[in-house]
């Protein structure tokens, strides 16, 4: 769990000018668990619906620096649902090493013979979210040393309907 008083720092570099005049990557309410990142495009770019995902640039590169803290890209949940565009990798994880600018993979969810999506130059189009990062010492072993109730059921095992119903 991360200190609230004390937050880790992550050091950002911009590297499109226009974010000084858009607004830096921010919470765009007091209670946001996200950053929105800004299309940095020269011109508009029109997705067509089920066509490859497109880069983005974000136009900032960050140094997380800590291995215990990574960065995921995520949809905005409007442009999502109400327009269709979704992550081309549904979500980024950007790893504490990496240090290069931050690529946003976009795609156009919505049915062949849609219009397209319409993304211009300062278009706010997804979301940064900042995570902590577990990563366990694997141990190889032959048998588990406990069991749970589901064991190695798998998809589907637990069913669809609430507890307590069949």
């Amino acid at each position: 769990m991360t200190d609230p008083i004390h937050p880790p720092e992550v050091e950002i570099k911009v590297l499109d000018d226009r974010l000084h005049q858009w607004g830096l990557p921010g919470y765009q309410t007091e209670m946001a668990a996200a950053l929105d990142l800004f299309a940095c495009l020269d011109a508009p770019l029109a997705l067509e619906p089920q066509a490859p995902a497109q880069l983005i640039r974000s136009g900032i590169a960050l140094y997380i620096g800590n291995p215990q803290l990574c960065a995921v890209l995520l949809p905005r949940s409007g442009m999502g649902h109400k327009k269709g565009l979704v992550l081309g990798n549904l979500v980024g994880l950007i790893d504490a090493d990496y240090t290069a600018e931050i690529m946003i993979s976009v795609w156009n969810r919505n049915a062949a013979g849609s219009d397209p999506v319409v993304i211009a130059p300062g278009d706010r189009i997804a979301q940064m979210l900042f995570l902590p990062v577990v990563r366990p010492v694997l141990s190889v072993v032959d048998s588990f040393s406990g069991s749970t109730a589901r064991g190695g059921g798998g998809f589907g095992s637990t069913g669809t309907a609430p507890q307590g119903r069949a």
